[in-house]
């Protein structure tokens, strides 16, 4: 078993006046303490918590600056402090938040004082997005993190270590690409080629793909009325229960995906590159339609930090067509039922094939292929694509009546 670490790294998403003034206050606090514990030599942890125990910082803080400061002064041997060291937390302070429903998904409470707390919603990396997933899953682990600010943007480097086998030896051509495809139908379909080119051993979570579909309209159907009638706050509770049900189905899921990349000899996991797939959101106002989006990037996430965990490699391939060609022509054909996939040339054996184990062949090949990698026109993703906005989590505060001033929106 490999040990992987990496830096993620998030950037806080337009903060109002109020918390720019939090942050500042926060950042100038550790600043003092710690000078102040440089410049008074301490060596030890005891004797730098006797420096800092007095500044308006959260425990989360000064515990790092205890471990911190004897560091600079026994094992750097730093002869002076520069002006623009980070914040630091220890790794209990840091919390994540992901509201997948959101336009902004992923917020983080940043410590200010010991009974003060700010939500931020926070923009990560993109190609950090799966060990971000991990973090939030509890299956990686939060190490200390970093505060600071740059050109009048505030970002976060938060540490994160998780366990990965590592994998074998095995070029491209070696590989049997798995293709993946998400879908309404059935929430997830795998399948792939065996050594004859013939698709074998498609298994579809079509079962999966009712549930969720069904907690998204009673989410939409219940939330609107509540928020309708002003109930807020009863409508955010009932929220979440529904995305932790459609998180428990997405991660069931995804788990077995991989679980059957294992049981194929060389396997690599092929999925449609969605890169643009935010860009080209529908924000109508047909709500019960804005899920889906967020859906397939979440979907992906999950499968990409699981398989990593297992060695399974993971690729991307463009989405063009990937559910409406034939895959033993290549003739466009359509789809004269949701499940059913139809050849429209009369002289391909095939006929009616099953939609989705279709798509997923088709995504597979695509990898055999070497087809570009990327998406090169913005409208060929046949794709479901759209997403939403609802509400961030809130401020902790130390008086009630500072809850209407902040507002019930994160920014």
């Amino acid at each position: 078993m490999t040990t992987l670490t990496k830096t993620l790294e998030l950037k806080l998403v337009e903060p109002n006046a109020h918390k720019r003034r939090k942050l500042r206050e926060t950042r100038e606090a550790y600043q003092q303490a710690l000078h102040d514990a440089f410049d008074a030599g301490c060596t030890t942890q005891t004797e730098a918590n006797d420096v800092v125990v007095n500044y308006k910082l959260s425990g989360y803080a000064k515990n790092a600056l205890k471990k911190y400061v004897p560091q600079l002064t026994t094992t750097y041997n730093a002869g002076e402090l520069h002006d623009a060291h980070p914040v630091r937390f220890t790794n209990e302070g840091l919390r994540l938040d992901h509201k997948p429903e959101n336009a902004i998904e992923w917020y983080v409470k940043i410590p200010h004082h010991e009974d003060y707390h700010l939500w931020m919603p926070a923009q990560p990396n993109p190609e950090q997005r799966d060990w971000l997933e991990a973090l939030n899953a509890g299956d990686a682990t939060m190490g200390e993190s970093r505060l600071f600010e740059r050109d009048g943007t505030w970002y976060l480097h938060v540490t994160a270590t998780r366990d990965a086998e590592g994998g074998s030896e095995v070029s491209d051509e070696e590989r049997t690409p798995i293709g993946v495809d998400i879908g309404e139908a059935s929430l997830v379909t795998v399948c792939h080629r065996d050594d004859h080119g013939c698709p074998t051993a498609p298994e579809l979570w079509a079962d999966e793909g009712k549930t969720v579909r069904r907690l998204r309209k009673t989410y939409f159907t219940a939330t609107r009325r509540l928020q309708t009638r002003g109930s807020e706050r009863i409508a955010e509770s009932f929220g979440d229960d529904l995305w932790n049900q459609i998180d428990d189905v997405f991660h069931r899921v995804t788990r077995e995906v991989v679980d059957y990349a294992e049981s194929v000899k060389n396997p690599v996991l092929v999925l449609e590159n969605l890169t643009y797939i935010r860009e080209s959101m529908d924000y109508g106002e047909y709500m019960n339609r804005r899920l889906h989006g967020w859906g397939f990037a979440k979907l992906h996430a999950q499968i990409r930090y699981k398989a990593v965990e297992k060695g399974i490699p993971v690729k991307t391939v463009n989405p063009r067509n990937t559910s409406k060609e034939c895959h033993a022509c290549g003739e466009v054909g359509y789809r004269p039922q949701q499940a059913t996939f139809k050849c429209t040339n009369d002289a391909c054996w095939m006929g009616e094939y099953q939609a989705d184990v279709n798509g997923a062949v088709n995504i597979a090949d695509r990898y055999l292929s070497g087809e570009s990698r990327f998406r090169e026109h913005e409208n060929d993703d046949d794709s479901a694509e759209d997403g939403g906005r609802l509400t961030a989590p809130q401020d902790s505060q130390a008086d009630a009546t500072k809850q209407e001033t902040l507002g019930t929106y994160a920014s």
